[in-house]
């Protein structure tokens, strides 16, 4: 089996590229690095099953090429930054939605006929049901990151009809782990080495979210793909639990040593489009056999004593 992961050199995309080699896949990793690290492909440039390919999907001609061959795709690059998306309105068009209907159409002209696709929690906007199942009636959309996303996983499904394709359309909750570089944990941990007896915190700090560990994304996604037999697969990947942002914050500081005084931006959104509220029901994807392993404490810690061990990455993303 060839798979080829876009994105692969970032957080989540590079835990899957080393998974996929360890089943003794062969991988061709595609990402343009525009925040994705070349230190997370280390191990998987020593694997002779391994290639890296340069390059950006808004261009279909470069996807069709490093798709030759190919078997499945798991569709991972995206821009990812939802509190800045109204600075960029486009941003989220051409690096989501765009760059997903020419991964579509390589597929399509290369006979490729499986995909799996990250979408996310963000989808379901303000959610009228908690937790929120997958056929929760979509509420209007509060970030352009969303819709975006949203706008993907029509896309696909558009394909998966036309083009006799099977998809797994995993809608996340926040992934933590390892190689973490983006949210909430990064952020606070980088504003308490800069002053460990401050930290400032977007909204009111009890926003409820939802996390899951990234390897138990990964089993998540593998035993779906391995047993959920639908042409469309609409999974919602979480844990049974959430937590406030405060609560976060307590497990940080706590683990730090710290007690920082605490200020606030007020209100109950850190950022246009940042919903109060993300808990997902999961019931399908533990119907098909899967739990997840950690918690969100674990979780929490395990990002955290990562970026403690590894700040050569704090000065890449900067």
């Amino acid at each position: 089996m060839k798979a080829l992961v876009t994105g692969g050199a970032g957080f989540i995309g590079s835990h899957l590229v080393d998974r996929l080699l360890q089943e003794g896949q062969s991988v061709i990793t595609f990402d343009n690095f525009s925040t994705g690290q070349r230190q997370f492909l280390e191990k998987a440039q020593t694997n002779d099953r391994f290639e890296l390919v340069e390059g950006d999907l808004i261009y279909e001609e470069q996807i069709e090429a490093a798709m030759f061959g190919v078997d499945f795709v798991w569709h991972l690059a995206a821009n990812a930054d939802v509190r800045f998306g109204t600075d960029r309105p486009r941003r989220d068009l051409e690096q989501n939605t765009i760059v997903t209907a020419n991964v579509l159409e390589a597929m399509r002209k290369n006979k490729v006929r499986g995909i799996a696709f990250s979408s996310t929690g963000s989808v379901y906007g303000e959610a009228s049901v908690i937790p929120t199942p997958e056929d929760c009636p979509m509420p209007v959309q509060t970030s352009l990151y969303g819709a975006s996303k949203l706008a993907c996983e029509g896309m696909i499904s558009a394909y998966c009809e036309g083009f006799d394709m099977q998809a797994w359309i995993f809608r996340f909750v926040s992934i933590l782990g390892e190689r973490y570089t983006h949210g909430h944990i990064f952020d606070f941990y980088c504003r308490l080495l800069n002053d460990p007896d401050h930290l400032h915190i977007l909204g009111n700090g009890k926003q409820r979210k939802s996390y899951l560990y990234i390897h138990d994304c990964l089993n998540a996604m593998f035993k779906a793909i391995e047993v959920a037999p639908d042409a469309v697969n609409v999974l919602n990947l979480g844990t049974d639990e959430y937590v406030e942002v405060n609560d976060s914050v307590d497990l940080i500081t706590d683990h730090l040593e710290l007690k920082p005084k605490r200020s606030y931006a007020g209100g109950e959104r850190g950022w246009i489009g940042d919903n109060p509220f993300i808990f997902l029901k999961c019931d399908r994807m533990r119907s098909l056999g899967w739990l997840p392993e950690h918690s969100i404490h674990d979780g929490i810690l395990k990002t955290l004593k990562w970026l403690e061990q590894n700040h050569w990455v704090l000065a890449a993303r900067k």
